[in-house]
């Protein structure tokens, strides 16, 4: 990863590699006017002070000195002041977060919702192509096979086009792989073809922090499995027997979406964590690029040619989903003024995180933070 980062910024300002190396290593720059000295920024504004450079570019303010931001997917379409709204659509549709069942969250894939809004596209007859933008670590393997279920059938009906973002590994990958061409970062992690099950052994750790001890009744053996005592040996094999199946399952679709052979999906897969870089060699993806690369592929594929319009397709929670994206705020809040001593914003997530994919799950153990 780093030798793409020092590739990339040496090219693209004109700096030796060899001299960015050695400018890291002796943290030679770590000011904003280090910066611009070596050629790192060609400024140092204030934001106000950014109204100068976009005015000196020519750029149109509303009537009260505003300057209009637009979203990532309005960005990369470039839409023309005088679009035609009846010109056929590209739609793009984010699946962002780890994978859940049922609605998801503000930051979480639900395997209901997005699959409803995928068959939501598929139904739309102005919509003539799909991009899919995927950025998620995986999660639960049924909202996964939930979501590439229609993956398939959007794809037996129109062009459908992944553009990876961060992350699309594990389950991330899994609903990715039915496309007719992934587009990936260089930076982006893809892969983590594997599968797991986890329960959380909560017991101890209620017991011996809080005082709070587990007790109850059961209609057979294995009826508590996995909530109020660790697995047993009997537990653990059926586990096991899910996980090989679901392994079998996953490995299959890539090998089918991917018009590969299985023996080189099952080479590369076993939980291995590929660098956009590398999936390109090994099959994994069909070409580097963001989201613009995939709209123009979409385009392509579906032969619209200069007559089409992007659109984002987003749902709003409603209902019950709602009010608990609310309630989920206020925790945050709390978390972040400090109310729960103790608990980070970060340590909550990875708590709420881990809590969420509990069972048999596609999801990647890696995250890597650059700085």
């Amino acid at each position: 990863m780093w030798g793409t980062i020092a590739g990339e910024v040496a090219a693209s300002r004109n700096i030796d590699v060899r001299e960015l190396n050695r400018l890291a290593d002796k943290l030679e720059v770590s000011l904003p006017e280090e910066a611009l000295q070596k050629g790192f920024v060609d400024g140092l504004l204030f934001e106000d002070q950014m109204d100068d450079v976009f005015a000196a570019l020519g750029v149109e303010s509303d009537k009260d000195g505003n300057y209009r931001f637009v979203t990532l997917g309005d960005y990369a379409s470039q839409l023309p002041a005088d679009l035609d709204f009846s010109s056929p659509q590209v739609a793009v549709v984010y699946a962002s977060g780890s994978i859940v069942d049922g609605e998801g969250s503000g930051d979480t894939i639900g395997g209901n919702s997005l699959a409803r809004r995928l068959a939501d596209v598929r139904e739309d007859e102005d919509v003539k192509a799909v991009v899919l933008r995927v950025d998620s670590p995986g999660g639960s393997a049924l909202a996964s096979d939930v979501i590439w279920r229609e993956m398939e059938l959007l794809k037996a009906e129109k062009p459908v086009v992944v553009s990876m973002g961060s992350y699309a590994a594990s389950g991330g990958y899994y609903i990715s792989c039915p496309a007719d061409v992934i587009v990936a970062d260089k930076m982006t992690l893809t892969g983590s073809i594997g599968v797991f099950g986890m329960y959380i052994d909560k017991i101890d750790a209620l017991k011996n922090k809080l005082g709070i001890t587990l007790d109850g009744v059961k209609s057979n053996t294995s009826a508590g499995m996995g909530t109020v005592e660790p697995l047993t040996p009997l537990e653990r094999a059926a586990t096991m027997r899910s996980v090989d199946k679901i392994y079998e399952t996953f490995t299959n679709y890539v090998a089918e979406g991917r018009n590969l052979p299985i023996e080189k999906v099952l080479d590369i897969a076993g939980g291995r964590v590929w660098s956009g870089e590398d999936a390109l060699g090994i099959g994994l993806i069909d070409t580097y690029g963001g989201l613009k690369t995939a709209i123009a592929i979409a385009v392509d594929k579906a032969d619209l040619g200069e007559k089409y319009r992007v659109v984002e397709k987003v749902e709003q929670p409603s209902g019950l989903a709602a009010i608990l994206s609310s309630l989920d705020v206020r925790v945050r809040a709390a978390v972040a003024g400090n109310v729960l001593p103790g608990v980070s914003a970060d340590d909550y997530d990875r708590i709420r995180e881990a809590l969420g994919q509990q069972g048999i799950v596609m999801y990647s153990p890696y995250k890597v933070e650059i700085r």
